[in-house]
């Protein structure tokens, strides 16, 4: 699952020295050392999978990660981050993608690869108002439906190419990224499943100068270029969300977007909705959402495949991938805060947004507390399954410790 960087991490350094030549090199060396950042992670986890028609899966994972943030040089800088995942067990008899994976085949799925890797690596220049990213990076926008760094799992999904940032405008963020390549969770390895090419475009701009709220604007113009996944994956996404900004009781998101077709996708159009509320009472959050993943009469459904898509539609991950008809989720969220500890309880309806089938229900169960450096989560996932009989019952547990150095 090693993934080849040397071309990244070469032509970074080229582009940092032929920039800014005239720059002394003890004080280029100097900012490595004075201001610089190195940080240590480990995440350890134990996650148990039963789903209908299959072997049960558990895996007990490690992730190491190593990171180093240099200090300014002249605007300039740069990061690095290595990741190492290890099944502590040293027996993984689970499996690690839904498709072209050849081991274990008939067991539930647990995407979490062993591998080491450079899960990130590049060269930023930093002004008042621009900052500039070329190598491979974590893009989060949003609330990463769209495009997002799938963190929820122990090798994280990074992007090579560049990105802009620009702040130039009072109150307006202005985002930009070519996407040449997505190091997907799967890792490389994976025929079917691993890194895509990219041929892809992403912005996104913000406008805060409102006092009711945040306007945000987005295009998304995705050409994967793996002949084997560009189908259904390639597309055109335009969409406008509003974010409330309001005393903190009540809060609320509206979302709007149209999907069509692009690159090597056969022609499609669809919509995407979203309707969501949290009233917060005393230490209580509650939320009602309705989210809908529309469909072109049957023969296609609104896809995100940049998207994180566990933190969406049920933990328990049944629908990464869209039904023909498209999906609505209507959902109901309780949280509360007690003793220093987080607990959730969520509820979740599914339907076909093409037909109204009933596509089940799922409910999630959460709760984390910190202990000094240490952050403990359980969860908890049940699915049942609706008229779809090809989505199965599944039951889904996961124990976590995530430190930080």
């Amino acid at each position: 699952m090693k993934k080849n960087t040397i071309h990244l991490l070469v032509a970074a350094a080229s582009s940092l020295v032929c920039a800014a030549p005239s720059i002394s090199a003890k004080t280029f060396t100097e900012s490595f050392q004075q201001g610089s950042v190195v940080k240590v992670n480990f995440r350890t986890r134990y996650e148990d999978v039963s789903e209908d028609g299959l072997k049960d899966s558990d895996a007990l994972t490690t992730r190491s990660r190593l990171s180093y943030q240099s200090g300014a040089w002249n605007g300039f800088g740069f990061s690095a981050e290595f990741d190492d995942v290890t099944e502590l067990t040293n027996d993984v008899d689970y499996r690690t993608a839904p498709a072209g994976d050849p081991n274990n085949p008939g067991t539930a799925v647990i995407a979490d690869p062993e591998g080491t890797e450079v899960n990130q690596a590049f060269i930023s220049y930093t002004t008042f108002n621009n900052q500039i990213k070329y190598g491979r990076q974590r893009l989060i926008l949003d609330n990463a439906r769209f495009v997002g760094n799938v963190g929820w799992r122990q090798n994280e999904q990074t992007y090579d190419g560049v990105s802009l940032t620009n702040k130039t405008i009072r109150y307006t963020n202005l985002t930009y990224a070519y996407i040449k390549n997505v190091n997907r969770i799967f890792g490389e390895d994976n025929v079917s499943q691993g890194d895509h090419n990219h041929n892809s475009h992403v912005l996104n701009a913000s406008y805060t100068g409102f006092s009711a709220g945040k306007l945000i604007g987005y295009a998304y113009l995705l050409d994967v270029e793996n002949p084997i996944a560009a189908k259904g994956l390639s597309s055109d996404t335009f969409g406008v969300r509003w974010q409330s900004a309001t005393d903190g009781k009540f809060l609320y998101n509206l979302e709007y977007a149209k999907q069509t077709d692009a690159g090597a996708a056969g022609t499609f159009d669809a919509d995407y909705l979203l309707a969501e509320g949290t009233l917060n009472v005393s230490r209580f959050a509650f939320t009602v959402g309705y989210e809908v993943l529309g469909s072109d009469e049957g023969k296609y459904g609104f896809s995100t495949p940049l998207a994180t898509l566990h933190a969406f539609q049920g933990w328990a991950d049944k629908f990464l991938n869209t039904p023909t008809v498209g999906l609505e989720d209507t959902y109901f969220n309780v949280g509360v805060t007690v003793a220093g500890a987080q607990a959730l309880v969520s509820y979740h309806k599914f339907d076909a947004e093409e037909g109204g089938a009933d596509y089940g229900d799922e409910i999630d169960l959460s709760l984390s507390r910190k202990f000094g450096s240490v952050v403990w989560t359980a969860k908890f996932a049940d699915y049942s399954q609706g008229d779809a009989v090809a989505v199965k019952d599944t039951q889904k547990f996961w124990v976590m410790a995530d430190w930080n150095f």
